[in-house]
């Protein structure tokens, strides 16, 4: 018998499968993030004039945890189980989830901060969101396949 939009919205997802989401935003984020603005991008990030000279990394890592629960238990409720492949529903996913993403830690931090270049910062971001959600959108996926 089919399930409701609702009652399938309402559904937990398993614990095991919320945790292996998680880590699979939060592992591979984490790094990935350190490196891209604090060490490969450093000096453009500096350049722009946007940022502290001594990012609170803790703050960082607080956000991304937040951000892994909120993206791990959205996947299943999105997605039905069997609905399609990992990887496509993984890169779709991904899609879904990197673009709002995008809308607030792009467009509206270059909406709202004083920098010296908006079109170089949002090059910057929309590179690196891409590039995030690309790995994570597929990991979240694997993590939920039955």
């Amino acid at each position: 018998m089919p399930m409701s939009a609702v009652s399938y919205v309402a559904r937990p997802a398993g614990a095991r499968s919320f945790w292996l989401g998680f880590a699979a935003y939060l592992l591979p984020s984490f790094p990935i993030a350190f490196i891209w603005h604090l060490v490969v991008f450093e000096q453009k990030y500096h350049a722009l004039q946007i940022y502290r000279d001594e990012p609170v990394i803790a703050l960082g890592l607080g956000s991304m945890i937040i951000q892994a629960a909120a993206f791990s238990w959205l996947f299943p409720r999105v997605f039905v189980q069997g609905s399609g492949s990992v990887l496509k529903d993984g890169l779709l996913y991904g899609l879904g989830a990197g673009l709002l993403s995008w809308s607030f830690t792009t467009l509206a931090v270059a909406a709202k901060n004083v920098m010296v270049s908006v079109p170089d910062y949002v090059l910057l971001e929309t590179a690196f969101t891409i590039l995030q959600f690309a790995i994570v959108g597929p990991l979240i996926a694997l993590a939920y396949r039955r």
